[in-house]
C-alpha cells in the first residue's frame, strides 16, 4: 500500500476543491445580502441581531476554509467521508440562505423575518455544532485531543443555547447569545487555529 498516502494527498485538493465552491455559495449569499442592504438601505428596517449573525457566518465560512486544511492528514479517504464533508459544507451554505431570502415581500423588516425563521436558523446552527465533533474526529485523536476539554464543553452548551433560541423570541437573549457567540468565535480562532500546524 505504498501509494495510499500519495493516493490521500491527491484526493485531499480534489475536496477542497469541492468545499470552496459550496462554501463560495454561502459568501455570495450572505454578500449580496450585504450589498442589498447598502443599495436599499430603508427597503427593510435592520435589525442589530440578524446583522451580527450575519457577521459570525462570514466568520464561520472562512475558518471553516481554514480549520478544513486538517484534512490533509486523512490518509484514507471514502464517499462517506467525502459526502459527510460536503454535506457540513451545505449546511453552512443554508445558514446563510435562511439569513438572506430569495424575497422579503412577506415580511415588515428583518427582525420580523429572523424571529420566524429562528427554528430552522438555530436548527441547523445546532446540527452544524454536532457535525463539527465528527468533522474533528476524522481529523484523528491528536487533532480532537488538541482541543482539550474546552471542546467538549462548549459544544453541548452552544447547542443547548440553540434551543433555548428556538424555544424563546426574548430580544434581550437573542443579542446576548449572538455578541458572547461572537467573541467566543473571535477567541478561539486566535487561540487555537491562529497557525496550521
Amino acid at each position: 500500500m505504498e501509494n495510499a498516502p500519495q493516493a490521500a494527498a491527491e484526493v485531499f485538493p480534489h475536496i477542497r476543491i469541492i468545499m470552496g465552491m459550496v462554501i463560495a455559495l454561502g459568501m455570495a449569499r450572505l454578500l449580496s445580502g450585504v450589498a442589498r442592504i447598502v443599495q436599499h438601505p430603508k427597503q427593510y428596517k435592520l435589525y442589530a441581531v440578524h446583522l451580527a449573525w450575519v457577521v459570525s457566518l462570514l466568520l464561520t465560512l472562512v475558518h471553516f476554509w481554514w480549520w478544513e486544511f486538517g484534512l490533509y492528514v486523512v490518509e484514507s479517504w471514502t464517499f462517506g467521508v467525502y459526502l459527510f464533508i460536503v454535506g457540513y459544507a451545505i449546511a453552512l451554505f443554508l445558514l446563510c440562505a435562511l439569513l438572506f431570502p430569495d424575497s422579503m415581500q412577506d415580511y415588515k423588516s428583518y427582525e420580523d423575518f429572523f424571529y420566524s425563521r429562528r427554528a430552522w436558523f438555530f436548527g441547523l446552527l445546532a446540527t452544524t455544532y454536532l457535525l463539527d465533533i465528527i468533522d474533528t474526529m476524522i481529523k484523528g485523536e491528536a487533532h480532537f485531543a488538541h482541543f482539550g476539554g474546552e471542546y467538549l464543553l462548549r459544544t453541548p452548551i452552544l447547542v443547548a443555547l440553540c434551543l433555548i433560541a428556538i424555544a424563546t423570541s426574548n430580544k434581550r437573549f437573542h443579542l446576548a447569545f449572538v455578541s458572547a457567540t461572537l467573541i467566543y468565535q473571535v477567541s478561539w480562532i486566535w487561540r487555537l487555529f491562529d497557525t496550521i500546524v
